[in-house]
């Protein structure tokens, strides 16, 4: 009788470099948090490193009429922050701007 090593799969496999041709490394997360009443924030994580995330964040900024900053997170590293529900916007501006293609995107919360 022989032991059949069971298929599995590989959590971290979305971390791992894609390929050149592709825009974005793995996944990018978009997370809502609640703050305080009807005060939010969203939250994107895991845009590659070769971005300029100021740049990206003072466009945002802009585009949908709210604040905005980089924070240094212990764990996920550099991440956007943004005032209010800005899951949809973010998701929409970042597919047309071409920094990431809509099945990179994971939207998170409520």
């Amino acid at each position: 009788m022989s032991i059949q090593n069971l298929n599995t799969r590989d959590p971290f496999a979305d971390a791992i470099k894609g390929n050149d041709d592709d825009i974005q490394d793995g996944l990018v997360h978009i997370r809502i948090q609640q703050r305080n009443g009807r005060k939010t924030l969203t939250t994107v994580q895991g845009l590659s490193a070769e971005y300029d995330l100021k740049k990206i964040v003072r466009s945002c900024k802009k585009e949908f009429a709210c604040n905005g900053t980089v924070i240094e997170h212990p764990e996920y590293g550099e991440v956007l922050q943004l005032q209010g529900d800005q899951r949809e916007n973010i998701c929409q501006w970042l597919t047309k701007v071409g920094l990431a293609k809509p099945d990179q995107l994971k939207v998170h919360g409520f």
